[in-house]
């Protein structure tokens, strides 16, 4: 009789234990921060920290407060017009997309040039080369997590 007791104490603390509820962990914030501000917030943000990595005099500083103004209305012109459609891009489409980003990052290094000594110009080369280094591994997490294969570039013969 005290072992049946015993068993059926043990279940139902076992039973209890289990059944507890799991607090549930904060989650991050969905979304990119940085949406949440106007802007001409985005901008000034952007540009103090250009400043800070680029060390920008105030010449520089007025420059580059116009180059990103520039670049945020043509962000948010692209966005609204992509959000505007809803059918898939043609390979027609894609290749005039890619050809145009790439016209403009060459007009961007153009302008960067003229703006920045030698010294900043290599030091927002860098800069820019780690984030796209940074955006293309969390491309590969995020596919990974999602259960996606990953073609690996260095995999691919030559």
């Amino acid at each position: 009789m005290k072992k049946l007791i015993t068993i059926a104490l043990v279940a139902i603390i076992g039973v209890s234990s289990y059944a507890q509820e799991r607090k549930e962990r904060p989650r991050r914030p969905e979304g990119n921060p940085m949406e949440k501000f106007t802007p001409e917030q985005r901008n000034q943000l952007m540009l103090k920290k250009m400043t800070l990595d680029l060390d920008l005099n105030a010449s520089q500083q007025k420059e580059m407060s116009k180059i990103i103004a520039e670049q945020g209305a043509k962000r948010e012109a692209h966005l609204k017009d992509r959000k505007a459609k809803t059918a898939k891009p043609t390979s027609d489409e894609i290749f005039e997309m890619k050809s145009k980003m790439l016209d403009e990052q060459i007009a961007m290094n153009g302008k960067m040039k003229k703006i920045l000594s030698p010294e900043q110009f290599k030091k927002w080369d860098e800069i820019k080369q780690h984030h796209r280094e940074g955006m293309r591994k969390h491309d590969r997490n995020e596919m990974m997590r999602k259960g996606m294969k990953h073609r690996d570039s260095s995999a691919v013969k030559k």
